[in-house]
C-alpha cells in the first residue's frame, strides 16, 4: 500500500469521525432542547402561568413543534377563560332564579297555612270525613312547600357563595361556646332518639378566627347528618383538638358510615346516598357542599374520615387565635 492510499484512508476515516461527531452533537443538542420544552411545559402546567414555550434553535422541526405547542396552549387558555365566564354567569343566573322563586313560594305557603288553619277549625267542629281528608292533603302540601323552600334557600346560599356575593365577617370566636350551643340545639331530638352524646371540650375558652353564624350552620349540618344517616350507631361525639396554628372540631358517629369510594364525593353538589331518597331520610345533597364552602371562606377546611359501622368523623379546621 503506497503513501497515497494510506493518506486517502486516513482522510476518509477523519471525515467519517467528524461526521459522526457532528451527528452526535446535533442529536445531543436536539435532546437538550426537547428536555427544555418538557421542563417548560411542566412549569406552565404546575403554575398555570399562561406563559408560552420559547425555543432558540435552527432545527425547523423543533421550531414547528414549539409553534404547535403554543397554539394548543393558547386554545386551552381561551377554553378555560370561556368556561370561567360561563360558570360565573351560570352561578349568577342560579342565584337570580332562586331569589325569584322565593317570593311566589312564600305566598303559596301563606295561602296553604290559611287554608289549613281554616280546615282545622272546621275539623275541630266535628265536620264530616271530607274535611279531615282535605286537612291531611293540605298538611302534606304545606310540608312539601316547606321542603321546596328549604331546597331553594340552599341553592340560593350556595349560588351566592360560589359567585363570591357572600361576605363573611371574621372575628375572635369562643369555639367551645359555639360547640356547646350547637349540641344543645339538638338536645330534644337526640334525647328522643336515645343517642349517646359525648362532648370533649375544654373547660376554659379557646378562640378561633371565624364567623359565629357560619360555624353554627356547619355544625348544625354535621349534627343533622349524624341524626339522619348515623342513627344506627345511636352515638354523637363532638370533640375539640388544638395545635399551635389551628383548632379541629371532630363530629363523630358510629353509624353505617360512608364507603371510601364516595368519601371524596360527599362534598360535591347534589350528591346523596341512595337511602337519602327515602321518606324517612331526606337530604338535598347541598348541605355538605355549603358547609365546606363556608369553612374555606373562613380560611379553614372540612374533611371526612370514615370506617363504615365503626367510626365516621367530619373535621372542621379553623385558624386559632391566641387567648
Amino acid at each position: 500500500m503506497n503513501i497515497v492510499t494510506v493518506t486517502l484512508c486516513l482522510a476518509v476515516a477523519f471525515l467519517t469521525a467528524v461526521a459522526l461527531y457532528q451527528q452526535f452533537v446535533y442529536r445531543a443538542g436536539t435532546q437538550n432542547k426537547i428536555r427544555e420544552i418538557h421542563r417548560k411545559l411542566k412549569e406552565i402546567q404546575d403554575e398555570d402561568s399562561g406563559e408560552r414555550v420559547m425555543v432558540f434553535t435552527d432545527n425547523k422541526e423543533l421550531m414547528e413543534l414549539a409553534a404547535q405547542i403554543n397554539r394548543l396552549l393558547e386554545e386551552n387558555a381561551k377554553t378555560e377563560a370561556d368556561f370561567r365566564r360561563l360558570e360565573i354567569s351560570s352561578r349568577k343566573m342560579l342565584s337570580n332564579i332562586s331569589h325569584d322563586l322565593k317570593t311566589p313560594l312564600t305566598v303559596i305557603r301563606g295561602y296553604l297555612e290559611i287554608m289549613r288553619t281554616s280546615c282545622e277549625a272546621r275539623a275541630d267542629a266535628q265536620a264530616g270525613p271530607q274535611v279531615r281528608v282535605d286537612l291531611r292533603m293540605l298538611r302534606k302540601a304545606e310540608e312539601k312547600a316547606s321542603s321546596l323552600m328549604e331546597l331553594i334557600d340552599s341553592f340560593f346560599s350556595l349560588a351566592k357563595l360560589e359567585a363570591g356575593d357572600t361576605e363573611i365577617a371574621l372575628s375572635r370566636l369562643d369555639i367551645c361556646e359555639v360547640c356547646r350551643e350547637s349540641v344543645l340545639n339538638f338536645y330534644e331530638i337526640l334525647t328522643e332518639a336515645e343517642f349517646q352524646v359525648e362532648i370533649g371540650l375544654p373547660e376554659t375558652a379557646d378562640f378561633v378566627l371565624g364567623n359565629r353564624e357560619a360555624v353554627q350552620r356547619i355544625l348544625s349540618n354535621l349534627i343533622s347528618n349524624v341524626i339522619r344517616y348515623g342513627s344506627e350507631g345511636k352515638y354523637l361525639g363532638v370533640f375539640l383538638r388544638m395545635d399551635e396554628q389551628s383548632a379541629y372540631i371532630d363530629v363523630v358517629d358510629k353509624g353505617k358510615g360512608i364507603d371510601s369510594a364516595f368519601a371524596q364525593s360527599v362534598f360535591e353538589r347534589l350528591f346523596t346516598m341512595e337511602d337519602s331518597r327515602s321518606r324517612s331520610v331526606q337530604g338535598n345533597g347541598l348541605g355538605l357542599t355549603i358547609a365546606k364552602k363556608l369553612a374555606e371562606q373562613m380560611g379553614g377546611d372540612l374533611t371526612l374520615e370514615s370506617v363504615p359501622h365503626v367510626r365516621t368523623t367530619f373535621t372542621l379546621r379553623l385558624g386559632r387565635v391566641p387567648g
